[in-house]
């Protein structure tokens, strides 16, 4: 298994925004995006948390999302749209600060439309805990990280 070093916080790379992706480009992207995948399946072992990641966390500026939970998908070009106003608090984690917690406001639910690996459109509607996930990696593809979003400043803490 091959993976990809995972950039931390303070790299500026990490607040750059993402460019989108254009079909031509799927084939040439694939090695990237296996590597993707993998650095995740790597961080779950180390860590025991992990479940996504976006191209922006391994220095490749595009707009890729890879979801590794109950199996492999790689949202490519993803939006968001129907952000629920309900809001609901989270102490956030993120692979590009491993040990630190921040506590932030996530939407409850939210819509997410993105091209599969066929170019196929695909369209999901997500709540609690999947739609957090989307916000965090989707953040990541417009630079922004969750250290940005923090509720007040004592919004962050160590994980035990």
């Amino acid at each position: 298994m091959a993976i990809k070093d995972i950039l931390l916080l303070g790299n500026p790379i990490l607040y750059e925004k993402s460019e989108p992706v254009q079909p031509e480009e799927i084939p040439s992207l694939l090695p990237k995006i296996e590597l993707m995948f993998d650095t995740v399946i790597d961080f779950r072992n180390k860590y025991g948390t992990g479940r996504a990641i976006a191209a922006p966390q391994v220095g490749l500026l595009k707009r890729i999302i890879c979801l590794n939970t109950d199996k492999r998908v790689a949202m490519i070009n993803p939006e968001l749209s129907n952000l629920s106003t309900e809001m609901f608090e989270i102490w956030d984690d993120c692979m590009s600060f491993p040990n630190l917690l921040v506590k932030v406001m996530r939407h409850k639910k939210l819509t997410i439309s993105f091209f599969d690996l066929k170019w196929e459109r695909q369209t999901w509607h997500l709540e609690d805990d999947m739609a957090e996930l989307i916000q965090h990696e989707y953040d990541h593809l417009d630079g922004i990280l969750a250290t940005q979003l923090a509720i007040d400043n004592q919004s962050f803490r160590w994980k035990a």
